[in-house]
């Protein structure tokens, strides 16, 4: 048999993970014995000799993303090395899934929502979303992805017949210097082909995993949708960096009186065009209008007032550390924009995607956007993810969505 793969730390740095944070960083690594390849699950232990755990293991600054500590759901050693099951997959899976039906998400107005939320579920580095049946993976670590198949089965077995598909779109998020085969593709298919139309909170909208952004919908501001549609009634509406036009959709549905949704993504605006035409008759429609033109060129247009509420949903300006400070400096001005033009009295709903970015820093960001303009601000309400992308408490890193509903007088 081969010998079992060990990751010993250094002395004293075993304290994060007695706290259960779910990362081993590089910098504690004393020693690793037996053949380790990246994605290869790894027991790890203290300097000590005591278990602490096991996860995969991975090349880079994070070397270990844990999937159980101490002894508990160990995984079996076999011949070719430790090994996850199915029946391990399967348990975190219902747990993942009992949670979003204690929640209240799923309804008759709702088959549309995240499974699996890497670290805030327990399977770090994978992310499952659920579109009416339909189920898209995304695995962000090697061993994730090497595990796609026992994963596809697992969902069978939390599912039965209600899953009509597993599909992989991992082509773009696992990493690719691991030497992977990475191809996006079906993993388990009921004659199912690309695109669905599901509902959120009895919106409808066209959903397409394999050619979309993402799993292809942002399941993330569910909650925020509802938040613009409640204060759009009777207001002109401008939603920058739309994609598919969730935030246009709910404040169209609301009685906003006229809504313009803005997408360098020419693909995006069809699909918002598309999403207007699935949710309202020709009357309500003609209220929204769609630009395939660049968000911030496109704010500089606007005649200061002419908008009521503003929602600015960029994508991820910072994805890596280095990338932080430009970031920074391009939220400020996006929302300076943003804040100089609404009218007196109008709503900005403003947010952040970036991981690296955190509430202080975008806080501060939209603070010095404010002083920019010299228009009196508040701060009405920090908004969030949703409880279907929950965070780990030992693991605040997964707080990644940060956003402010500001007033602007």
């Amino acid at each position: 048999m081969t010998k079992q793969t060990q990751l010993f730390l250094k002395k004293g740095r075993e304290e994060s993970l007695l706290r259960f944070h779910p990362w081993v960083f590089s910098g504690a690594v004393q020693r690793i014995e037996g053949a380790l390849q990246e994605g290869d699950v790894v027991a790890v232990y203290a300097n000590d000799g005591s278990v602490l755990g096991f996860g995969h293991y991975q090349v880079g600054s994070i070397a270990v993303r844990m999937l159980g500590f101490g002894a508990v759901d160990f995984p079996e050693w076999t011949p070719d090395g430790w090994k996850l099951g199915v029946d391990f997959l399967t348990a975190r899976l219902q747990a993942a899934r009992e949670v979003r039906l204690r929640t209240g998400i799923l309804t008759d107005q709702t088959n549309c929502y995240r499974l699996v939320h890497g670290e805030g579920d327990g399977l770090p580095g994978l992310i499952i979303d659920m579109y009416d049946g339909v189920a898209v993976l995304q695995a962000h670590s090697a061993g994730m992805f090497l595990a796609r198949y026992q994963i596809a089965e697992a969902l069978v077995a939390c599912y039965g017949d209600a899953l009509l598909a597993v599909y992989d779109k991992s082509e773009g998020t696992a990493p690719f210097k691991a030497g992977l085969d990475l191809k996006d593709g079906y993993l388990y298919n009921r004659d199912v082909t690309s695109g669905t139309m599901v509902l959120e909170q009895g919106h409808r909208f066209w959903v397409d995993w394999e050619k979309g952004q993402k799993t292809g919908f942002f399941l993330d501001q569910r909650d925020n949708r509802r938040r613009v549609g409640e204060l759009a009634v009777g207001r002109k509406v401008l939603n920058l960096f739309c994609y598919t036009g969730g935030f246009s959709i709910y404040a169209l549905a609301a009685g906003a009186t006229e809504v313009t949704s803005v997408d360098s993504s020419k693909v995006a605006m069809e699909l918002v065009e598309r999403n207007v035409q699935l949710n309202f008759d020709p009357s309500i429609a003609a209220r929204h209008r769609g630009l395939c033109t660049d968000a911030i060129d496109y704010l500089k247009t606007v005649p200061k007032g002419y908008y009521d509420l503003i929602v600015v949903d960029p994508p991820a300006f910072a994805k890596h550390r280095g990338a932080l400070s430009n970031a920074l400096r391009a939220y400020q001005r996006l929302n300076a924009a943003a804040i100089e033009r609404v009218a007196p009295g109008g709503f900005v709903f403003t947010y952040s995607c970036s991981q690296v970015v955190d509430q202080q820093a975008f806080s501060l960001a939209v603070f010095s956007a404010a002083a920019q303009t010299g228009r009196k601000v508040r701060i009405l309400d920090r908004l969030n993810q949703p409880a279907d992308h929950p965070v780990n408490i030992y693991h605040p890193e997964g707080s990644y969505l940060k956003g402010l509903l500001l007033y602007v007088e």
